[in-house]
């Protein structure tokens, strides 16, 4: 059982300023908790109700070679989750040590530039593991990827990337600049993206949508890249431009 300072200590980390004073954060779901525990991250506990504990005894028990399990009431439970109809187990993970983006590997970068969406981060996330970019900067202005509904957009992905938080994104890309990296900016009025000659040493950045790429970031840039309209649309929504994006750098 759960003490009570323990559970609201557990509660607190669905805000970014615990999450970030106590270097943790929560995974919520049986898919989600498996990939973590798969992953090299660290699970300090994982929590499950009664209910759940009751219909899933044999995942637990092998849960438990692999980290403590602590068994609480359904009603204390619902006080830690973050969705509306839980599932009934989470895992508290440890925050990794600030991850650097591999400045000599010859692949794609993606960035984000202060985007606020989770979901569309977490989705953008979850695209890059798909077409295989490892790499993720993402400037410290955008939503925390720690954040419950980044994590469940990702759908186990963040535990597959490398992301850096960058608190100087401009200075991020111009160091990956110098070794050889092309920072190419995407924005409405840009290159084709289908006739342009591509480089698999691209860092691609993707940014706010209300408000476009910084000034400094297109100071920068070595281009502007956009995806052709066809249609009537105004503008795509930003996790939709990166996947046919990063479809077009990867394929």
């Amino acid at each position: 059982m759960l003490t009570k300072q323990e559970l609201k200590y557990y509660s607190s980390l669905n805000k970014v300023k615990y999450r970030k004073l106590e270097q943790r954060f929560i995974v919520e779901g049986i898919k989600l908790v498996d990939e973590a525990l798969k992953s090299c991250f660290n699970c300090e506990v994982i929590i499950a109700s009664n209910s759940f504990a009751k219909s899933h005894s044999s995942l637990l028990d092998e849960y438990k070679h692999k980290t403590i399990i602590q068994i609480i009431s359904d009603n204390d439970f619902n006080k830690i989750a973050d969705t509306q109809s839980p599932q009934g187990i989470i895992g508290i993970m440890e925050m990794p040590l600030q991850r650097y983006i591999d400045e000599t590997r010859e692949k794609t970068v993606v960035a984000l530039e202060n985007i606020s969406d989770p979901g569309n981060v977490g989705t953008i996330i979850r695209t890059c593991d798909w077409f295989g970019i490892k790499d993720i900067i993402i400037s410290s202005n955008s939503v925390d990827i720690y954040n419950p509904k980044v994590i469940r957009s990702t759908m186990g992905s963040l535990f597959h990337v490398n992301i850096h938080i960058s608190e100087n994104i401009i200075g991020t890309l111009k160091t990956l600049q110098k070794k050889g990296k092309k920072v190419l900016c995407a924005d409405m009025d840009g290159e084709n993206i289908y006739t342009l000659e591509k480089e698999k040493t691209s860092v691609l950045v993707f940014c706010n949508e209300a408000n476009g790429p910084s000034e400094k970031l297109l100071e920068i840039a070595d281009s502007k890249i956009t995806i052709p309209k066809f249609g009537e649309a105004e503008s795509l929504n930003v996790a939709t431009a990166a996947a046919v994006v990063i479809y077009e750098f990867t394929k």
